[in-house]
């Protein structure tokens, strides 16, 4: 009976400490998602998409979610060499979790998982003139992330059929940082 307990308590101990128990995949709590972000990977199933210059190539700043279910979106991107403050207004859909947006294109995204305090990563389809294409995107509260995090966004990507070569961490590019007014500045010749 002591065997018993004992590799009953060695079960719960160990399933316990498997996953992150804090990731959120489904009804999500969007006011918890608001708040300052960094952009940290990018990645694409159209590499050009991600590359430098492309309008798609953005660096969050924050996240605001309102009452009526819409997002604002902060970010910057770079035009012409020079920090672009963009603002976007998201319009929920059916689905919690899901939105719309006109920006290149027009847009749908959803969260794939979320750690309110740490990152959320989200899944982006563009259409535009009778294209499209996919990109994956993973936030975090902090500019950088644990490797754990980066390998969990490579096995989405893989999910979602985006080839290891068209993800680009963009913690070792210009992510306009300077522009934020943050204390985390850095050169924009880091390009």
């Amino acid at each position: 009976m002591k065997l018993l307990l004992l590799c009953l308590g060695l079960t719960l101990v160990c399933a316990h400490d498997e996953g992150n128990h804090d990731v959120v995949t489904s009804n999500f709590d969007m006011s918890k998602i608001s708040g300052e972000w960094y952009t940290v990977f990018l990645a694409s199933d159209v590499k050009e998409m991600i590359e430098k210059g492309s309008i798609m190539r953005g660096f969050m700043e924050s996240i605001k979610a309102w009452d009526n279910s819409s997002l604002t979106l902060k970010f910057h991107v770079k035009i012409d060499g020079e920090c672009t403050e963009m603002f976007l207004v998201c319009h929920q859909a059916t689905e919690n979790g899901v939105y719309t947006v006109i920006y290149a294109g027009f847009n749908t995204f959803r969260i794939i998982e979320v750690v309110y305090s740490d990152y959320i990563i989200f899944h982006l389809i563009n259409f535009n003139n009778k294209q499209k294409f996919e990109m994956l995107i993973l936030l975090a509260r902090n500019p950088n992330v644990s490797p754990k995090l980066k390998e969990r966004f490579e096995e989405l990507c893989q999910e979602y059929g985006i080839a290891e070569e068209n993800i680009l961490d963009v913690t070792k590019v210009d992510r306009c940082l300077q522009d934020r007014g943050s204390h985390d500045a850095q050169a924009s010749s880091a390009e």
